[in-house]
């Protein structure tokens, strides 16, 4: 007996059958976002989107950590901190000094991807100069953290930490003023203005604060520029290095203040501030009113003896501290606290940002400021 064919379904029948096929296809996908949903919560993986929430990582995973050159105290002291404190929350850490500059520490972020590192802290030499590097970050699953110092012209970082730097400009603003009362009489008073190294985004930040203050005292004529150098343009410090601000200042004391008295100077750091004083010293002149920034060793004991005016408090330990902090929020799946997310454009995005608050420093409380710093209290309390 011939066996009979199977019936060839008819058109019409296909064409309904293809069409529930497409509905439970679409019911099945539409059912498994939702249990993507509801299964991750905050822990969602995003990875690979700036600021997004990352599954979670184990606990000894690699966290990298690349800081700019030693130019300054708090830098080193960052490095033992992060040591420390990465080993002590469970992490295996690779914190490295960018020293060659801008090309080594671009090696080193690279470096960290490739060894499979979770969260990258990046405290740039120069924050336009590591996009590339933070994308490959990014592209690899890790999350980026500024540091101090914003990324620019990125969408690869996800969160900034730091000091309120504006509010740190605006603290050195009025210390000159506040200085300039107290030590050197009625106005008005000639001043000179110094900015940090133009390839840190900190420095155009810490100007704009300071003279958001200054300029209209500037413009009514209670300070006076004699140099006419008022830009940030102008008076930045290239690579933040004391010998270029004090050849800046010998040329103004010699050119400008022969015979004229330069009442204060704002600087934006120790370091820089302590080179306003040792230009003053060798062209012979009273010591002007002088701010500064970072509570170096040296500047807090030149503070205690009458010289320079002030420093800005920033704990780089508490800073180091929130860092960490944020790394273990990360680790388990969390969304780190965060401050301010509207303030820190940094050219193609806006970076949600946790920010410390700084706090001025003169004679009147400098003791206090440091009694229970583990460095400095033995300064100022010896």
């Amino acid at each position: 007996m011939k066996e009979s064919s199977p019936a060839i379904p008819s058109r019409r029948t296909r064409v309904q059958f293809s069409r529930l096929t497409g509905i439970l296809l679409v019911l099945v996908a539409a059912c498994a976002l939702a249990l993507a949903g509801c299964g991750g919560g905050r822990k969602r993986s995003l990875a690979g989107q700036p600021g997004a929430v990352a599954p979670g990582f184990e606990k000894g995973s690699l966290i990298g950590v690349a800081l700019p050159q030693k130019t300054s105290e708090n830098w080193v002291l960052a490095e033992k901190l992060f040591q420390e404190g990465l080993k002590e929350s469970g992490y295996r850490a690779d914190v490295q000094f960018g020293n060659g500059g801008v090309p080594e520490q671009q090696n080193q972020v690279q470096t960290m991807v490739i060894k499979g590192a979770r969260v990258i802290i990046v405290g740039a030499i120069d924050g336009a100069q590591l996009g590339a590097q933070v994308k490959e970050a990014k592209a690899s699953g890790a999350t980026v953290i500024a540091y101090d110092r914003l990324l620019l012209n990125t969408r690869a970082v996800d969160y900034y930490v730091a000091y309120d730097n504006f509010k740190v400009g605006v603290l050195q603003g009025r210390a000159l003023l506040e200085g300039l009362k107290k030590r050197k009489g009625q106005p008005p008073w000639n001043v000179e203005l110094l900015a940090g190294s133009p390839d840190d985004a900190n420095s155009k930040v810490f100007f704009d604060g300071a003279m958001s203050v200054l300029q209209p005292r500037i413009d009514d004529g209670t300070l006076v520029v004699k140099s006419g150098q008022t830009s940030f343009s102008q008076t930045s410090t290239q690579g933040w290095k004391s010998e270029n601000a004090q050849k800046r200042m010998d040329t103004i004391f010699a050119g400008t203040y022969s015979k004229a008295e330069l009442a204060g100077v704002l600087a934006p750091n120790d370091t820089l501030a302590r080179a306003v004083l040792t230009s003053a010293r060798a062209a012979g002149k009273a010591l002007p009113v002088v701010t500064g920034q970072d509570s170096e060793v040296e500047s807090v004991k030149s503070i205690l003896k009458g010289e320079q005016y002030s420093t800005i408090n920033k704990d780089t330990a508490n800073l180091v501290r929130h860092a960490i902090v944020m790394v273990n929020d990360l680790q388990q799946g969390k969304v780190p606290e965060l401050n301010d997310t509207t303030s820190y454009n940094n050219g193609v995005r806006v970076v949600p940002a946790y920010l410390l608050e700084p706090r001025i420093v003169t004679l009147e409380n400098v003791r206090e400021s440091y009694a229970n710093d583990p460095v400095l209290k033995h300064v100022v309390n010896p």
